[in-house]
């Protein structure tokens, strides 16, 4: 038996899309009878069967038995007229010989009369015959008869439900195989919240309506449009669902609700504890909307280790009531769809994890240096694969450079994104130290051989200047970046591929090239330019063309925004081009004006204090910005006493207008100065407390060549 279409479903042919087909009864018919293996297609009245559905006319059958079982599929044994049913298709009835056509055919001799049944039906032959559901209002349920349709029914939603890999969808799955074929309605309750894995609640049990789903009340059942004669009031009692109050319960420790769960097993709700269970379950007169009898089932839904919800299945009072055996299938149905809800609370916790840990590896905000603009992308490879190796990064270096870094370590894993994270801290710890692009690299190269011989990865490491509008780049087997000028027109840059992060005994090479003032610089990982359908310069040379296609909207004096830019750029994906997850990392070089520098070398001698305050008050007064002097020349001879107390090579005195006013003091000393509290008695120490005291902000970096301290204070407001 295949999956019987429910209320959301395309409607197969030749079968009433909103029959219920749900009460499985049980039948003495062996398994190897004719028919026994498929369950035929309904027909109406008065039409043909469609072709290949298994249902032939009674006298075909009875020659093909040899004569066998003459009476078959006739209403009664008296029966042998020209009108007589035998004589057509075994579900096709003609109107005209039928007066009463809601009459009920007779059941198969096992099979029990039904309660609220119209009259009772007399036995047929010992093999009995199918019932059709007549006497039923058009469009109403009809029985699914045989222990074989029950356990093909419990197959098809099992499947179905097993689908799912999201609670949600789980949910759906199980509403939607149950409606209208096992039950008019649902509801599903669930733990709020959900325990996961191995957590032991704490708080009270409570229960949240998480979905319901019923027949809509209108219906057809051809065409799913409303019926002409109004819906008798006795079929629209589950209507009441929709207003039942209390979208959260909780279940209090001894109640009648409580018991009914710790029972772990279907129960009708004609039983006193699940009837008494209904209020505290549904709301002050919920076992009211509930129709008597059989016609309701409540199955606590139990995952692995505890109860996590409650699903309450239910017929309208005209259906075929529950049967015991029934109850096995809504335990059938319970069991997979809690079973799938812990496996999906646990994948939802997994892909939590993936998802923080990504994110944290990652940088949360961009940083706004002097003279460079930045934006910033990141798409995993798939929604199910939301970690990966690729990484940018984008540091403040000393001299208000910036480094600018994207890798890609391969695959894309939980294992890749946490090597990832520890090259990206290895990164930015020798970024901290000043070294050159080539020797980042290389000391990257090291890392990745002490984390493992198959550790290997591409990367990109470049530093920009502002001040000499420069930029050098150092690549380790990462795609080229394209460098956008302001005109429009965009150019891969040539630079030394290298080999691979992790390959060992290789040496990286830098180049130093213009980063003119209104150009933009791209750099990106693989996943952009390259997958199944394209090799990586095919891609590249997209990804160049896309961007002097993007700037020519903009004109040849206006650069195209960033966030617009890298937008544009991520278009570019067509459905088979996210084989790998993609980084992408956008610069706009500002640059700062050479009229908005001054620089000086000091010698390391007693004099050079008061020189440096007579070169930093000329330089305020040519910015136009004097009310800062008494503050620089303070805080610039106290910064240059203590560098030329240590040094021994000149000392540099750099200041840069920008936003804020930049004051740069730099020595061939390493040691970094630490701020201390000076005692009454100290003759010094109390330099960098006034610095502290007065800069809007300070700090010291080393470098390569020994260290610089800086602080930075606010321009005037006339400014």
């Amino acid at each position: 038996m295949t999956e019987q279409p429910t209320s959301f479903e395309r409607p197969q042919p030749g079968v009433d899309p909103t029959d219920p087909r749900g009460a499985l009864l049980r039948t003495s018919t062996p398994s190897h009878a004719p028919g026994a293996g498929a369950l035929p297609a309904q027909a109406r009245t008065g039409e043909t069967p469609p072709a290949g559905s298994g249902t032939t006319a009674p006298d075909a059958k009875d020659r093909n038995k040899g004569g066998r079982n003459k009476d078959k599929g006739k209403n009664t044994g008296k029966n042998t007229g020209p009108d007589a049913v035998g004589t057509g298709p075994e579900h096709s009835q003609p109107a005209a010989a039928e007066p009463d056509t809601h009459r009920p055919r007779p059941a198969p001799e096992v099979v029990p009369v039904q309660p609220g049944g119209e009259q009772e039906r007399p036995q047929a032959d010992p093999e009995g015959e199918r019932r059709t559901g007549q006497g039923l209002p058009l469009g109403r349920p009809t029985p699914m008869r045989r222990d074989g349709d029950r356990l093909r029914f419990v197959g098809a939603a099992t499947r179905r439900i097993a689908r799912g890999i999201d609670l949600d969808e789980i949910v759906m799955g199980l509403c939607r195989a149950t409606v209208p074929t096992f039950s008019d309605a649902i509801l599903v309750y669930l733990r709020d919240p959900l325990p996961v894995g191995d957590e032991r609640p704490t708080g009270p049990l409570v229960l949240r309506l998480r979905r319901t789903d019923r027949i809509p009340e209108e219906r057809d059942s051809d065409t799913g449009f409303a019926p002409l004669q109004p819906e008798p009031a006795e079929f629209a009692e589950l209507s009441g669902l929709d207003t039942l109050g209390g979208e959260l319960c909780e279940v209090r420790p001894g109640s009648a609700l409580a018991e009914v769960l710790r029972g772990v097993r279907p129960v009708f709700t004609d039983t006193p504890a699940a009837h008494a269970a209904l209020p505290e379950l549904l709301g002050e007169g919920g076992e009211f909307v509930v129709p008597s009898g059989r016609r309701a089932i409540l199955a606590p839904l139990r995952g692995r280790r505890r109860v996590i919800g409650a699903a309450l299945f239910l017929r309208r009072p005209e259906r075929i009531p529950f049967e015991p055996d029934d109850l096995l299938v809504a335990a059938q149905l319970a069991t997979h769809s809690a079973l799938g809800i812990d496996k999906a609370v646990l994948y939802g916790r997994e892909a939590y994890i993936a998802d923080e840990l990504q994110r944290t590896m990652l940088p949360e905000t961009l940083p706004r240096p002097t003279g460079v603009r930045l934006a910033s992308r990141y798409l995993p490879a798939a929604e199910t694969a939301r970690v990966g190796g690729d990484w940018y990064d984008a540091i403040p270096l000393p001299g208000s450079r910036v480094a600018l870094v994207v890798g890609d370590v391969m695959g894309h894993s939980m294992t890749s994104a946490a090597i990832m994270g520890q090259l990206r801290t290895t990164a930015q710890t020798l970024a901290g130290l000043d070294l050159p692009p080539q020797e980042v690299l290389h000391h990257l190269d090291e890392q990745a051989q002490r984390l493992g011989t198959d550790r290997m990865a591409t990367c990109l490491y470049a530093v920009y200047d502002p001040v000499s509008h420069r930029i050098t780049i150092a690549n380790a087997g990462h795609p080229p970046p394209v460098l956008l000028h302001l005109g429009g027109r965009a150019e891969v840059l040539r630079v030394p591929p290298g080999a691979p992060i992790g390959v060992g005994g290789v040496d990286f090479e830098a180049v130093e090239l213009d980063a003119p003032a209104g150009a933009t610089l791209l750099l990106y990982t693989d996943g952009l330019v390259e997958s199944r359908l394209r090799d990586v310069w095919t891609g590249i040379e997209q990804l160049r063309e896309k961007l002097a296609a993007t700037a020519q909207l903009t004109g040849p004096d206006h650069p195209p925004p960033l966030e617009a830019l890298c937008d544009e750029v991520l278009d570019m994906l067509g459905p088979g081009d996210r084989d790998d997850d993609i980084a992408l990392l956008a610069a706009r070089f500002d640059g700062i004006a050479p009229s908005d520098v001054a620089y000086w070398f000091l010698e390391p001698e007693d004099a050079a204090p008061g020189r440096a305050r007579r070169l930093a008050r000329r330089a305020l007064a040519r910015w136009g910005m004097e009310e800062l002097t008494d503050s620089v020349e303070l805080l610039v001879s106290e910064v240059v006493t203590n560098a030329v107390r240590y040094a021994t090579r000149p000392v540099t005195l750099r200041l840069l207008r920008t936003d804020v006013l930049r004051c740069e003091v730099g020595d061939d000393v390493p040691q970094l100065p630490r701020l201390r509290q000076a005692r009454a008695t100290d003759e010094g120490g109390r330099g960098l407390y006034l610095v502290n005291r007065l800069a809007r902000r300070w700090g010291a970096t080393r470098l390569s060549t020994g260290k610089v301290v800086w602080f930075e204070l606010a321009r005037p407001a006339a400014e």
